[in-house]
């Protein structure tokens, strides 16, 4: 293990990181407005909306994100539509994961008692308070686990950003092990780099799930 190697690209691997973690948190948070969006389409049996997400969903979950991506940069330009290589990492990353947010979401409005629904209408709710106050808080509870899993696969995800050519850690592993020939510490400083990133989201995920359960949202409350 040559720790001079190391020390030298360590800088390196934190422009790269930059990269990812910058470009992943922008596709998990469109990822979880669309999800959002398309989970509410088909709970609520939207006409044509719901089609069009149920298409979606499963045209997204079933193609694999490097797919998605040649398609975007490599694809588009054939039908004159060019964007750059920052637009289609979020776009791409954003089709994937807003189909498996949606399923997330899914599950957990489905989990949510049907006399919770019934009681906000009782007490003469607005569909969208009866969404916002009662099913809602009580469905993200419960999808908590499901959501943290897809934001863990989202960002494990980004290393398909190499295709479009952004420095990200992935890319920047590849360029110093085929100019350089360090194998072992190049894997070891990319192993570290996501290591560093996923620790936290890991840490945060264990942090929010007890304090629901603290909080009680484990077992479902009347309104």
């Amino acid at each position: 293990m040559d720790w001079s190697f190391i020390a030298a690209h360590v800088p390196d691997y934190l422009a790269g990181a930059w990269v990812t973690l910058r470009f992943g948190l922008y596709g998990v948070g469109c990822s979880l407005g669309v999800g959002l969006l398309c989970c509410l389409a088909r709970y609520f049996r939207v006409p044509v909306l719901r089609g069009l997400a149920h298409g979606y969903i499963e045209l997204a979950r079933n193609t694999p994100l490097m797919v998605q991506l040649f398609f975007l940069y490599a694809g588009l330009p054939r039908v004159g539509i060019r964007l750059s290589a920052e637009a289609c990492a979020v776009i791409g990353l954003t089709f994937l994961g807003g189909a498996y947010m949606a399923e997330a979401f899914r599950s957990g409005l489905e989990s949510v008692d049907r006399a919770q629904r019934e009681a906000g209408e009782c007490l003469g709710l607005t569909r969208a308070q009866n969404i916002r106050y009662v099913l809602l808080p009580q469905a993200l509870a419960t999808a908590v686990p499901a959501l943290f899993a897809n934001v863990f696969f989202l960002i494990k995800e980004t290393s398909m950003f190499s295709v479009l050519a952004l420095m990200d850690l992935m890319n920047v592993a590849d360029t110093l092990r085929t100019s350089g020939g360090r194998t072992v510490e190049v894997l070891f400083l990319l192993a570290a780099a996501y290591l560093a990133l996923l620790l936290p989201v890991s840490l945060a995920a264990t942090f929010t799930e007890r304090r629901l359960r603290y909080a009680g949202f484990g077992n479902q409350r009347s309104v």
